[in-house]
């Protein structure tokens, strides 16, 4: 079986169909990684084929263009609406409009069985649809964002499509669900399960990761985990409040990955945090007994798979919905105004209530195991394998 992948330009959108990408290479099928600049370094570290196209798309500097100088995007936008979530953006158009054609071109030339993608790449509908072959949305944790996004985008690309002898964007043919049950937004329909197996890029074991912690001292491990794009769209000072929030609480200690980019800005930090460069999340997380972040999916997800309680400080786009749900679960709590998160005192509580509240620990345990429970990517592999050569799902 030949796949095509087409992840949309965001690496975290990327990630979570690498270890699928695995499976399916280790049964013995041929695969080869479409995308823009952005999405080529996961690709080689994951050792995947790849073929690059178009220009960078820069999704970050973006972002931060439209941002007025120092408010994060929460305080610039606030929640986005279902509206707002189903209009296809000027610089997605673009997107699209830039690297299809070239798409179209490579998949006619490679001649797959299968086309596999993320939900926001919706340029493998129209390949697909082209080509008459399955297509294959990976969603990469709760998703706010693509049935509406993809509303907004059947409406930009109905010409384009009718021109390619569509008779409007296609809609997937199977969608996988890596969220254990309970976990996504109960308004979607049903994905067929995968099993969420972290992958946060790859990189060397520090040191320090490898020493154990020192027994007795009672000390609760808290990562905290912003992302570098939540850092780079000025949320040094949110970084620096949930830091703060740990000065004076004796029984827990935070460790924070924060570039050198970032390091001068954010000042000094109380005795009981430990600054570390970034590195794989799920390299760290399993020495950890709770988590605190920006609400990105992968994130959550990373923790999840190893049952830690979470803080969520959600900033952009699906965050809050990802956010919502670790809260409506029990998993942790969410400050997602962004009043509360420029509050020192309210940012404390919250830190203070995750670390107080059993049911926290309790609820994402369970989670955990549900998880593990869930179709591993190998059984997922062989079922897609089944879809290709009887002609439709089960």
């Amino acid at each position: 079986m030949r796949v095509l992948i087409i992840p949309s330009p965001v690496t975290t959108h990327f990630m979570p169909m690498i270890p699928l990408a695995w499976a399916l290479r280790a049964a013995g099928h041929e695969l080869l990684v479409a995308g823009q600049p952005d999405v080529m370094g996961v690709a080689g570290q994951a050792g995947l084929h790849a073929v690059r196209t178009g220009e960078a798309f820069r999704a970050g500097e973006l972002l931060l263009s439209l941002l007025p100088p120092g408010k994060r995007p929460v305080e610039a936008f606030g929640r986005w609406t279902t509206e707002q979530m189903s209009v296809f953006p000027p610089n997605w158009a673009a997107h699209s409009e830039s690297v299809l054609p070239r798409y179209l071109e490579i998949a006619r030339a490679y001649r797959p069985d299968l086309v596999l993608a993320d939900p926001m790449e919706v340029n493998s509908l129209v390949v697909a649809g082209v080509l008459g072959v399955p297509v294959v949305h990976h969603r990469y944790g709760v998703d706010e964002v693509a049935a509406p996004f993809r509303v907004g985008a059947a409406r930009a690309l109905q010409e384009r499509c009718e021109r390619l002898g569509l008779d409007g964007l296609p809609e997937p043919t199977v969608t996988l669900d890596p969220c254990p049950p309970g976990l996504q937004l109960p308004c979607l329909d049903p994905g067929v399960p995968i099993r969420y197996v972290p992958y946060n890029g790859s990189g060397e074991v520090p040191g320090w990761l490898q020493e154990e912690r020192p027994p007795g001292t009672g000390r609760r491990r808290v990562a905290v985990s912003m992302g570098s794009m939540a850092l780079d769209l000025n949320g040094v000072p949110l970084l620096r409040r949930v830091l703060d929030a740990f000065e004076g609480l004796p029984d827990a200690e935070a460790i924070a990955t924060v570039g050198e980019a970032h390091r001068a800005e954010l000042g000094p930090v109380p005795g009981n945090v430990r600054l570390v460069d970034p590195l794989p999340l799920h390299l760290l997380v399993g020495s950890c007994d709770a988590m605190i972040h920006h609400g990105g999916t992968g994130t959550s997800m990373t923790a999840l798979a190893v049952g830690l309680p979470q803080l969520s400080l959600p900033q952009v786009a699906d965050q809050f919905a990802n956010a919502d749900r670790l809260a409506a679960t029990g998993i942790g709590p969410n400050v997602a105004d962004a009043a509360a998160q420029n509050d020192p005192v309210r940012v404390r509580e919250a830190v203070e209530a995750l670390l107080s509240t059993p049911g926290h620990g309790k609820t994402a345990r369970e989670m955990q195991r549900a998880m593990a429970a869930m179709p591993s990517p190998a059984q997922v592999a062989a079922e897609l394998e089944r879809l290709v050569r009887t002609g439709g799902p089960r």
